[in-house]
């Protein structure tokens, strides 16, 4: 990138952020999720308990009695596309009770809240927050980490990852075309379309739920959108030669210039025009996949960690950055579908997820922002029980998977409840970060998770949760004080 579209690309930063400073008063909000974590379910499930009064006992301002009124409002950004709230909400209440399908694309809802200050120190007591959420893929927050990566690291970092164990058998066809290539041989486009297309296939079976690995950038190779067939997402990480120069005119040399083309038209435009905006973030991160998988996928999703916060230092190098952008000053890492285990283990849970984010933390420098770590479900799709197994007695969540869910080669229907023991974590945080298997009993040892519908609720009542309350304090309930 030159030193002029680097300084051009500054600007825009600044710009944008002047005129939100200008603009006034919103807290704009990023949610994001890593690996299917539920990041759509989560929006629709905050802003049906804000506008449609929740039980929400630990986030003050509503313990209080104090919030008002809760309203959506039009989106100040009209070139961005507003989530649809309204579909998904009627999705899972609805008669079919279906969890929302996935957003693909940057979207945005603003809420407004009017409360009653918690003292009449400092002016009127009647206030009004609006609060922007901004709904991005995950994949597309960890693209942030390539803008300070030069493409000889981003390919030697990216092989290294496609030859580990987890990931080996399901790059297997890409390490063998790569094994015989020559990285200095004459630049062709039918080559780099072979070679995009195998790297695609990789991180498209690595993405699956079977495998639940979470470190897949470039991320828009598996959301391609309007940029499809373009030679910006038509590269793909070649082994080079530690410190030796890329040939001109070479395949390498091709490569490595799409892969800048990527950050200019890609990553840096959506670090511009939405992430360096944001105020606070909420990251959510499908914890029990992973620990389902082993050790495998949580090596993958420590490593999707780092790059998250790498991304929170994206860009900051810069003397203007550091003035005029608005900083990120609480990030939440929240373990989703904690509904999936008894409540016992939710401590459990989420010591899991702090340990790995505390050593995400201590390998990053200069985050700047205050993190917290939660266990959440922002739907309870299950409750709890007792049930009777070789003569124990074991905690149990009752629920309704989903058609075609199975358990002990029974098949379910989408209609039939089941109640089952969904296993023990570790007491020890480290064991369970180092694969150890969920505790079950000896006939249930290859029980995975199930996925359960959505619960049925009363006409016009929010879904039960479990700490949503809690995450809106933490994220914004100093606001509203």
């Amino acid at each position: 990138m030159s030193i002029f579209s680097e300084l051009a690309f500054e600007a825009g930063v600044v710009a944008r952020s002047l005129a939100d400073y200008l603009s006034g008063g919103a807290l704009r909000l990023g949610v994001t999720g890593l690996s299917r974590a539920g990041k759509t379910v989560f929006i629709t499930a905050l802003v049906d308990n804000l506008v449609n009064g929740g039980r929400l006992p630990v986030l003050r301002a509503a313990a209080e009695g104090r919030i008002a009124r809760v309203h959506l409002e039009p989106q100040p950004d009209d070139a961005v596309a507003r989530f649809p709230y309204e579909e998904h909400q009627a999705a899972m209440a609805g008669p079919a009770r279906r969890w929302p399908a996935s957003t693909r694309r940057v979207s945005q809802l603003r809420v407004t809240i009017e409360f009653e200050r918690a003292s009449a120190w400092g002016g009127a007591r009647a206030q009004s927050l609006h609060l922007d959420i901004v709904d991005y893929p995950g994949e597309w927050l960890l693209d942030l980490a390539l803008i300070d990566k030069s493409y000889a690291d981003w390919s030697r970092e990216t092989i290294e990852a496609a030859r580990a164990r987890a990931r080996a058998p399901l790059a297997a066809d890409w390490n063998g075309w790569l094994a015989g290539l020559d990285p200095n041989a004459p630049a062709e486009e039918a080559t780099a379309l072979t070679a995009a297309e195998l790297f695609t296939a990789y991180l498209r079976q690595a993405r699956d739920a079977t495998y639940a690995l979470s470190t897949l950038p470039p991320g828009r190779f598996l959301m391609p959108g309007d940029l499809e067939g373009s030679p910006a997402l038509t590269f793909a990480p070649l082994p080079l030669d530690d410190g030796a120069e890329i040939a001109p005119g070479s395949l390498a040399a091709m490569m490595a210039r799409r892969y800048e083309a990527y950050k200019t038209h890609v990553a840096r435009p959506f670090f511009r025009d939405h992430f360096a905006r944001l105020d606070r973030q909420i990251v959510l991160v499908d914890l029990l996949a992973a620990l389902n998988s082993g050790p495998g996928a949580l090596a993958d999703l420590e490593t999707a960690l780092d790059g998250v916060m790498q991304a929170f230092r994206a860009g900051r190098a810069s003397r203007l950055g550091a003035i005029f952008r608005p900083r990120i000053d609480r990030i939440l890492f929240a373990a989703t579908k904690a509904d999936h285990l008894h409540h016992a283990d939710h401590d459990r849970l989420e010591a899991a997820l702090k340990l790995m984010t505390s050593r995400a933390i201590a390998r990053a420098e200069g985050v700047g922002a205050e993190i917290d770590v939660v266990a959440l479900a922002a739907v309870r799709a299950t409750r709890e029980a007792e049930i009777r197994h070789g003569g124990e007695i074991l905690p149990a969540i009752v629920g309704t998977p989903e058609a075609g869910e199975r358990i002990d080669g029974q098949a379910f229907d989408g209609i039939a409840e089941a109640a089952v023991f969904p296993g023990r974590l570790p007491d020890d945080p480290a064991a369970a970060l180092a694969g150890e298997a969920l505790a079950l009993p000896e006939a249930d040892n290859a029980w995975r998770f199930l996925r359960f519908r959505p619960p049925l609720t009363k006409r016009g009542a929010p879904p039960p949760h479990i700490r949503l309350d809690r995450a809106l304090q933490f994220l914004i309930g100093d606001r509203l004080t």
